[in-house]
């Protein structure tokens, strides 16, 4: 995608999405997903400097229930100025990529005749004059606002802008992901407990009659949830999600066989139905290695076939 920046200062909109002001009642799990999110977008920022080369990156959720961005992630700042910012939908040039769901930028903030000017005071206190604010949206929503600025007013151009909208896609397939896995592993955890034909830990065996739906939905997320973990960047979160990943699987007899974390990245995804295409490209891998991933778990379990081994990894703990 190929987007021009005007030299005078105009707001440049690409079309990603549809802001929705619809917000639900806040729950706990809600909670949680959002500092998951908040983590999210932090990295992401140290990946829009390193992508466009721009010095300065900051960032926020939009606030549940309220169309408003809070920058609350700073990158390469030099004061405080931006910190908890709220910024209205519709207002300066976050709120405008927040209300029109689209990348926008201007070269001279303070000046610009595009963008309204509530929020130039802080802006001026950090010395940013060009700027440029990618929302990320998932599922037709803007779930938080990408900045990206320069301290000197000239043009952004074409390559920081589409590196910019790059990291904020990969924001928001992580978000998808986590989201998939998180309505997977509710629905599993309301319908699995006291199923027909359970297995160990509740779940059916291999080919189990009644039941059988609700715990394939424990083993889709059971294989989202290890997928998205390797992506999340803060270490003690994606131990977390590790160990919810464990709650899913029967305990594990002493002198079990051991799977390396990429073979138990596979198998939980052979084991949900998924093919070895399908696999490489849930994990970002090629088909080869998805093969040989698979190969290697199938010799420590000694199975002759894929569904040998993901029997024998249910049998042993390691899947769900």
């Amino acid at each position: 995608m190929q987007v021009s920046l005007p030299p005078n200062g105009g707001v440049v909109p690409v079309r990603t999405g549809v802001w929705s002001a619809h917000q639900p009642h806040r729950r706990s799990d809600e909670v949680t997903a959002e500092a998951v999110t908040v983590v999210e977008i932090r990295g992401a920022l140290l990946r829009l400097r390193r992508a466009t080369g721009l010095p300065v990156a900051f960032g926020g959720l939009v606030e549940s229930g309220r169309p408003q961005v809070r920058i609350s992630e700073l990158s390469g700042t030099a004061t405080a100025a931006l910190r908890s910012l709220a910024v209205s939908s519709g207002s300066g040039l976050g709120g405008k990529a927040v209300a029109l769901a689209r990348p926008c930028a201007v070269t001279d903030y303070s000046n610009s005749r595009h963008i309204s000017h509530e929020y130039d005071i802080p802006v001026a206190a950090e010395g940013i004059r060009s700027v440029l604010a990618v929302p990320v949206v998932v599922r037709r929503r803007v779930r938080g606002v990408l900045y990206g600025a320069l301290r000197s007013a000239q043009p952004l151009g074409d390559r920081a802008l589409g590196a910019a909208v790059a990291v904020a896609r990969d924001v928001e397939q992580t978000l998808i992901l986590r989201d998939e896995a998180w309505e997977l592993l509710t629905a599993a955890g309301r319908g699995a407990p006291g199923d027909a034909g359970a297995g160990p830990c509740g779940g059916p065996e291999t080919g189990a009659g009644p039941g059988t739906g609700a715990w394939e939905q424990v083993r889709e997320a059971h294989a989202a949830l290890r997928a998205l973990a390797p992506r999340i960047t803060d270490a003690a979160l994606r131990a977390d999600l590790l160990a919810a990943c464990g709650l899913l699987t029967a305990p594990r007899p002493s002198g079990g066989p051991a799977l390396a974390p990429r073979e138990l990245d596979v198998l939980s995804w052979v084991a949900a139905g998924a093919t070895n295409a399908a696999v490489a490209e849930r994990l970002g891998l090629r088909p080869e290695t998805v093969k040989g991933y698979l190969r290697s778990a199938m010799r420590k379990l000694g199975a002759h076939t894929r569904g040998e081994a993901v029997t024998a990894a249910r049998r042993a703990g390691l899947l769900p």
